[in-house]
């Protein structure tokens, strides 16, 4: 039988606090607190400060049993808000506008309902609120202060503004994209802006690259899978009659298959490295694959998904090309996620736009979610 989880005056006031006071990744600090002091008053005793921001705690059953992790993110951005809640962020220029306040609300509700029920716990759960999402780097810091260490599977979520509230989707699909940051920099031989043959400008072989770089998508890859190469800044000189010696430029690439992201690194190389050649300039390339694309682990995702549709509307993956460092945990352990719906009306905004909102109603699917996959990875992972 499913687990429910009603919206309660209290999860919708913990909602709007959150909502009302973001901080940016690795500054949490009041968030921090806050979380400590509302676990301590429903008898979760937070483990002893093992990060600077974060919180962490356990939840003991009273059978023995695997150890599964329960994740949420806790990090705002530096959006100025626009949504017209009246619980908007109080801090000028900060501002969850992906929803993080959603989701730690959402984990604060299983946790209450779990740890009054830990008959029903057959194992441990780790709770785990995560800082610094939004860099990309909160993940990894909980792996390397061996946070993540001997968890034989970890839950997560993400809401998602283009599901409605009660519905959630989630599957062995991939569901959002790994993330590659590159920059180059190119070094020609400056020169004066009238004698342009006496040097060996960049801009030329900048724009012949940005232009090139995008035949990776549409000649390198099969267009059966999703890749993205975006360039999203350029530089270069700041004298009007001077050609510079240096330029420059980055961006970032998304997929969701392995060998595309692998492809598109040697194929950007190639077009670089033999564009700066025939310009007679040198190029350095920084092609960062910081985070793998999410997806579930197969075996333990089949019985959370068959059973969403006994307390939630179950909808098909919409995948994502926004990355989650989520994904890191998958190097040490088994990935069990969802996205939960949080508006779903026509036309609203999407993660970090200043008018994004989120409803309140999405705290109670999300939590029913963290709940019911955790006694049901408990229990498959019991029983492998």
């Amino acid at each position: 039988m499913a687990v429910t989880i009603e919206l309660s005056d209290e999860l919708r006031a913990i909602r709007h606090h959150l909502h009302r006071h973001p901080e940016r990744s690795f500054e949490e600090h009041e968030t921090s607190a806050y979380l400590r002091d509302v676990l301590a008053s429903h008898g979760v005793e937070p483990l002893d400060d093992p990060m600077p921001t974060g919180v962490f705690a356990h939840i003991e059953g009273t059978h023995p049993g695997p150890v599964v992790g329960l994740r949420a993110d806790i990090d705002g951005l530096p959006v100025h808000e626009d949504s017209g809640l009246d619980f908007a962020s109080a801090d000028d220029g900060v501002m969850h506008a992906c929803g993080h306040d959603l989701h730690m609300t959402s984990l604060l509700g299983a946790v209450f309902w779990l740890n009054a029920h830990r008959d029903l716990i057959r194992g441990t759960l780790r709770v785990i609120f995560q800082p610094a999402e939004e860099l990309g780097r909160g993940a990894r810091a909980v792996i390397d202060a061996g946070l993540a260490d001997g968890l034989d599977a970890i839950i997560g979520t993400h809401n998602n503004p283009n599901y409605a509230p009660g519905v959630l989707a989630a599957g062995p699909q991939p569901m959002m994209a790994g993330c590659v940051r590159f920059h180059v920099t190119l070094h020609a031989d400056g020169t004066h802006g009238g004698y342009p043959h006496k040097g060996t400008g960049p801009f030329e072989a900048m724009s012949s690259m940005i232009l090139a770089l995008q035949t990776i998508v549409s000649r390198n890859v099969s267009p059966f899978h999703p890749l993205v190469l975006s360039v999203t800044e350029v530089h270069g000189g700041d004298v009007w009659n001077v050609i510079p010696a240096e330029a420059g430029f980055q961006g970032t690439a998304r997929y969701f298959h392995r060998e595309d992201g692998d492809l598109a690194a040697r194929r950007f190389r190639q077009i670089v490295e033999a564009t700066a050649a025939a310009h007679g300039i040198r190029a350095d390339i920084e092609w960062d694959d910081f985070q793998a694309p999410l997806v579930c682990d197969p075996d333990l995702i089949a019985p959370v998904a068959a059973a969403i549709p006994q307390y939630a509307e179950a909808a098909p993956i919409m995948p994502s090309m926004a990355g989650e460092d989520f994904a890191e945990y998958g190097e040490v352990t088994r990935l069990v996620f969802a996205f939960v719906g949080s508006n779903g009306t026509p036309g609203c905004a999407d993660w970090h736009s200043p008018r994004f909102v989120g409803f309140d109603e999405a705290v109670k699917t999300g939590a029913e979610f963290y709940a019911n996959a955790a006694l049901e990875t408990l229990h498959t992972l019991a029983n492998e």
